[in-house]
């Protein structure tokens, strides 16, 4: 067994180890981003243990369509999805919103320049679909409400349905599969091209949702310097609320840098929520299969292999770390407990007030 073979498979394995554990905390606490992160590291899994069986046994075409959904298509943005649960009480859906329609013009726009012949009207239609959802997303986190998360759900769950029908019915050529010939890694060259384009359309949307959630948390969690003012709250003239709603990414770009360096000091102290680094975590995690499955889609594949390892670490880290994700270690589905996490500090007042976080 060569070295790229050997780490898909530890990838696989880490991933659905991971997999295990996060079901098991979502077993005993029910939160809905739990399952959701879990179901993103099952989907991780089965895409790195398809290119290990693959470079073992040899590739078909259903192992080949099975790699592509799970692995190409639905991790990123499963794992995306589950941020946008944990964060589902604040106004982070007006950055998921931004991820959702900058997905559909992204891929919109990758049609454009592919020139995929057999995409037909897809693209539009993927970019209508992701402007309508944005726009229902902003409008329920306007008025405070908690359902926007469901909303998002459509737009990942559909997607991943879509493209498990769509893979399943496309017919491709001999000999059902594509493997970049100097790797060996399999490539999406022969899927058709409606099928391509939900690739961008979910890693822009996942990998933007963990980058902005892990800001945002950061932003919530960390002692804050408020440099700039701005407010989300709706109940504000309608005037006033576009005005800090128009400022507000750039306020929250000054108020974040300027409180750095207090932010660092509490971190190195213990004096800082998990949440902090444990989602920057899980963004550098997500993000470095995003990156390489679009590079893989443009036939770069070479840094494939070690850049799945590496998420899955980063992933398996950050999660590790956080409160909210792990409250307790144990033996999974089992009741022994081997270390139970203290409680933490709550979010900064201010920052709270600034994001729209509500409490239980």
């Amino acid at each position: 067994m060569d070295l790229r073979i050997a780490l898909t498979a530890l990838t696989a394995v880490l991933a659905f180890l991971f997999f295990l554990a996060v079901l098991d905390q979502w077993r005993t606490r029910r939160h809905a981003f739990q399952l959701v992160w879990a179901l993103g590291m099952l989907w991780f899994s089965i895409g790195a243990g398809c290119e290990a069986i693959g470079a073992l046994a040899g590739w078909d075409e259903a192992l080949y369509k099975t790699w592509y959904v799970t692995g190409a298509v639905c991790t990123a943005a499963w794992l995306g999805l589950g941020t946008a649960f944990l964060l589902g009480k604040t106004r982070f859906g007006y950055a998921f919103a931004f991820s959702l329609f900058l997905a559909g013009l992204f891929t919109f726009l990758t049609q454009q320049r592919q020139q995929y012949p057999d995409a037909g009207i897809a693209p539009i239609l993927y970019f209508g679909v992701a402007g309508l959802l944005a726009a229902a997303i902003v409008v329920e986190t306007y008025f405070q409400s908690e359902r926007w998360p469901a909303i998002a759900a459509v737009a990942v769950v559909g997607a991943s349905v879509l493209a498990l029908v769509l893979a399943a019915t496309a017919t491709l050529p001999a000999p059902g599969y594509a493997i970049d010939p100097s790797t060996d890694v399999p490539t999406a060259a022969i899927m058709p091209g409606y099928l391509r384009l939900l690739t961008p359309f979910m890693n822009v949307t996942g990998a933007f949702s963990l980058g902005f959630g892990a800001l945002f948390s950061v932003y919530v969690f960390m002692p804050k310097k408020r440099v700039l003012a701005y407010s989300l709250d709706p109940n504000q003239k309608g005037d006033v609320f576009l005005f800090n709603l128009i400022i507000s990414p750039i306020a929250f770009v000054v108020n974040f840098v300027a409180s750095l360096p207090g932010a660092f000091r509490a971190m190195t102290s213990g004096d800082v929520s998990s949440r902090v680094p444990a989602t920057i975590l899980i963004a550098i995690g997500a993000w470095i299969p995003a990156v390489t499955d679009s590079l893989n889609r443009f036939g770069s594949t070479q840094l494939y292999g070690i850049g799945k390892l590496a998420a899955v670490v980063f992933l398996f880290a950050g999660f590790l770390v956080s409160i909210d994700v792990f409250s307790e270690f144990r033996i999974p589905f089992t009741g022994v407990v081997l270390r139970r996490r203290r409680p933490e500090p709550a979010p900064d007042d201010r920052s709270g007030a600034d994001a729209g976080v509500t409490t239980d």
